[in-house]
């Protein structure tokens, strides 16, 4: 007993060590944006371009850091190599639902707010406003809707996915290749749609607002506007609820839900403790490293934090819960204005949608 005790205090211990270290060696710099809020500098560097609240963002399997640039209604890809911008769908400052069936970029979005991949390069969007997803063949760059009617509502279940109403679907994520799951924000659930078939149904929530209880079954829990979700490397589903200021994890096994962060009350405390005793302040997108470990857009405390897949313990990696813009270098001291997307790429680089400061940065460990 006692030597299982040792055990789990040195491994917590090394941990907790190696995430001090990372941090240490850190660095976080600025990719992209002005800081002006304005749709400008296509075909030239990224630095010198106008962006409008970057949210969701991706590195798609062609090597290039696509984002939603939401408040401008496009998408908008970046070479990391050269570092230059463009707009690859979308019409910069022209919100609406149009252009199915044609090229990209003809098409209007309506503040679209996450992008997802599949193995082949097509795009999946959660254009929100307007209630559908949409999706971006990579070879023909032909735009279509696979998902909604264009008419906010919940109904649906059961039938072509592309009849079903949804109510501001907010964010979405791919189940490999077979199933997008979508987060269904005003209707409080997560929806999915097989690929193959076009059927939609509910994957988790009854449309409730009801707190989530730890170990509860899956199939009679609440929740309480799911904002964002990833897929781990057990098929498990990390889910982030934004009114319910907490990160769940979705057992497919045992069909069960699990706490993972966050009290439920706002506020912005906890680091280096159990996540599950830690409060959150509206989290919004969410990325898993390949450790396993939870980066969080800890949106309205202006941070990115980590919870820890070994010891469940939550730390702040960039930001100290102030308001503000950079400046880049330590990422501690690096301010961020309510950042909404967060990902991780193959070699641990973090991306991050500086969203309120209008700029994407780079945080290296």
């Amino acid at each position: 007993m006692r030597s299982s005790s040792l055990r789990w205090a040195v491994c917590t211990l090394v941990a907790t060590l190696c995430v001090v270290t990372q941090a240490n060696a850190a660095e976080i710099a600025t990719i992209a944006g002005t800081g002006v809020d304005e749709h400008s500098g296509d075909g030239g560097p990224a630095l010198k371009a106008g962006l409008s609240n970057p949210f969701g963002l991706e590195i798609a399997p062609d090597g290039m850091l696509y984002f939603c640039d939401f408040t401008n209604h496009v998408i908008r890809r970046m070479d990391l190599k050269t570092g230059f911008l463009t707009t690859v769908a979308g019409t910069p400052r022209n919100p609406g639902f149009a252009g199915d069936g044609g090229p990209a970029l003809r098409a209007k979005f309506h503040e679209p707010h996450e992008i997802r991949f599949d193995r082949n390069g097509n795009y999946y969007i959660s254009d929100m406003k307007s209630d559908v997803i949409r999706r971006i063949d990579a070879k023909t760059q032909i735009i279509t809707t696979v998902a909604g009617t264009a008419k906010p509502g919940f109904t649906g279940d059961g039938g072509p996915a592309t009849k079903a109403e949804f109510n501001n679907p907010i964010a979405v994520s791919l189940d490999g290749d077979a199933r997008l799951l979508i987060c269904d924000i005003k209707n409080h659930r997560v929806r999915q749609v097989d690929l193959e078939s076009g059927l939609v149904s509910t994957f988790a929530g009854n449309g409730e607002k009801n707190p989530v209880v730890d170990g509860a079954p899956l199939s009679s829990t609440a929740f309480f506007g799911p904002r964002s979700l990833a897929v781990d490397t057990n098929h498990d589903v990390i889910l982030v609820l934004r009114e319910g200021n907490a990160v769940y994890r979705i057992d497919r096994k045992e069909k069960s839900v699990r706490h993972l962060a966050g009290t439920g009350k706002k506020g912005y405390a906890g680091d280096g403790g159990d996540g599950k005793l830690a409060q959150v302040n509206g989290p919004k997108g969410i990325a898993i490293d390949h450790q396993g470990n939870i980066l969080l857009c800890d949106t309205e405390n202006h941070v990115i934090r980590i919870i820890e897949r070994l010891t469940g313990k939550i730390d702040t990696l960039v930001g100290d819960g102030t308001i503000g813009d950079g400046p880049d270098g330590n990422p501690r001291h690096c301010r961020l204005n309510r950042p909404h997307g967060v990902f991780v790429a193959l070699d641990g680089t973090v991306y991050i949608g500086d969203s309120g400061n209008h700029k994407i940065r780079k945080l290296t460990r």
